[in-house]
């Protein structure tokens, strides 16, 4: 297959992994229990989780994943982001849907069900990127609601979920235009909150930096194994139990700068966040 089919294909799978996510996100569900069952879905399908599924509650806007040992378990009355990502030959597509578990915050998933598609519809060859974050903002505003500026949508492509272009999720200036056959993911945020995220704790998902020697062999089969497997896609220690001593190695690999943790990201002011994404090809349509 050519790479635009690999996208394509992983689109459908991202976008089949992701009606599932909603079908199975019920109260009483144990995180855990959620991204393990979405990422051997995506296996299923035929591709590979291109990172770990997030499930972000609340507050948090993103990159809340469960670990090994997580007991949470969803609760009534949550708003549930599910982050979902999956890759054929690497080929990263991206997207993600709000789940309310209960009857509030409908119109703030609205808002950002609304902007995702206002942006979609901006997502054509020679406009300007800052048209899609002008949308974006309009129609969430329309809501009485703010976009969370400082998260934007971004450029996918092979090996790669976040690349360039940024998406912006307001006017920010940008007059670049889009090209044909460009991958982008776009991902507007709602919330009651300031409109801004900051750094949260570490969140347990984890990248390859850059390969550098490392002294103990225990080690360095940990690091060959994510090398080989990941590259330089996000993995989670859930992903690596079946290696000896993987904890260690990762700590040891996090000191010495060969991996990066990222860190939940919670909205400054504690204000309530809805999300909603999907992967356009730039001339061919949303690939999820």
């Amino acid at each position: 297959m050519s790479e635009k089919d690999d996208f394509k294909k992983s689109g459908e799978i991202s976008r089949k992994a992701r009606d599932y996510a909603r079908e199975i996100c019920v109260v009483g569900m144990k995180h855990i229990d959620l991204v393990e069952k979405v990422e051997k879905k995506i296996i299923q399908l035929g591709g590979k989780p291109a990172f770990p599924v997030d499930v972000s509650i609340d507050s948090v806007a993103a990159h809340q994943t469960p670990n090994v040992g997580d007991t949470k378990v969803l609760e009534k009355g949550q708003v549930v982001k599910v982050d979902i990502g999956a890759h054929v030959n690497g080929c990263v597509t991206d997207t993600a849907v709000t789940v309310l578990l209960g009857p509030d915050w409908k119109d703030l998933k609205k808002a950002a069900d609304d902007a995702l598609k206002a942006a979609i519809e901006q997502s054509v060859p020679g406009n300007k990127i800052r048209n899609i974050g002008k949308a974006i903002e309009a129609a969430i505003k329309n809501h009485k609601y703010q976009t969370i500026a400082n998260l934007s949508g971004h450029g996918i492509g092979q090996w790669i979920v976040h690349d360039a272009p940024s998406i912006p999720n307001y006017d920010n200036g940008d007059d670049t235009k889009l090209e044909e056959e460009q991958t982008i993911a776009i991902e507007p945020f709602a919330t009651n909150g300031v409109g801004a995220v900051k750094d949260g704790k570490p969140d347990g998902v984890y990248r390859l930096l850059e390969r550098r020697p490392v002294r103990l062999d225990s080690v360095r089969k940990v690091v060959s194994y994510i090398e080989k497997e990941y590259m330089t896609l996000p993995f989670s220690p859930r992903w690596l139990t079946h290696l000896q001593n993987y904890q260690f190695a990762l700590r040891i690999l996090e000191q010495e700068g060969v991996i990066k943790q990222y860190t939940e990201l919670p909205e400054k002011s504690g204000g309530m966040v809805a999300q909603a994404e999907k992967s356009v090809m730039v001339g061919y349509g949303v690939l999820t």
